[in-house]
Formats: structure tokens, C-alpha cells, sequence
């Protein structure tokens, strides 16, 4: 019997789980555009929009969010050119989705 635990699978990680868009709550794909400070970026949409986003205080103090990330955000109701960002994507979670065609880009 051999022991898998701590050992590596050829340098690539297997994803198991990545988190998509609930349509029903309005979320979206998006793409941090520019940084612009006091936690907020601008954000290209998956409908062509671009918003300004705002980084909820649960992710801001979890982890940094880059110009480039990849993000699931929800438009706010009252003014569509707004919306909050509530979650990032990490690398491989990125290639899973490409690879399923979740993403057009």
C-alpha cells in the first residue's frame, strides 16, 4: 500500500470543485480591469458591461485580488453600472473552466 499523502501528481493539481455563476442570483463572470483604491476596481462583465466593483469586507481580508483576476460578481440592482465582487478564481480553477468552455476568452 502506498502513501499518497504530501506527494505530488506530476506538478499538476487535480480540481476537484470550481464555483460558478448562480444565474438566479444575477452573478456573472468578470475581469479585474484597473485597481482604484479604498477596495474598489473596475470591472469588464461577461454581458460587455464594465462596472464599478466593490471588494466585499469577507473577501477583502481573505485574499488580495490582482488586475487580471478572474471574478464571479453580482450587479447591483438599483444602479447596474455597479456591482460587488464576491469571488476570485485561482489559477487552475481558471484552466478548468477554459477547458469545460465556461469561458469564452
Amino acid at each position: 500500500m502506498t502513501n499518497t499523502r504530501g506527494s505530488q501528481n506530476s506538478g499538476s493539481e487535480e480540481i476537484v470543485r470550481v464555483r460558478l455563476p448562480k444565474k438566479r442570483n444575477r452573478e456573472l463572470f468578470g475581469r479585474a480591469d484597473l485597481m482604484l483604491g479604498a477596495n474598489h476596481i473596475r470591472v469588464r462583465c461577461e454581458d460587455g458591461v464594465t462596472r464599478m466593483g466593490r471588494i466585499k469586507g469577507k473577501i477583502k481580508k481573505r485574499l488580495w485580488i490582482r488586475e487580471g483576476d478572474l471574478l464571479i460578481v453580482v450587479p447591483w440592482s438599483f444602479q447596474d453600472e455597479k456591482c460587488d465582487i464576491i469571488y476570485r478564481y485561482i489559477r487552475p480553477q481558471v484552466d478548468w473552466l477554459k477547458k469545460h468552455n465556461y469561458l469564452s476568452q
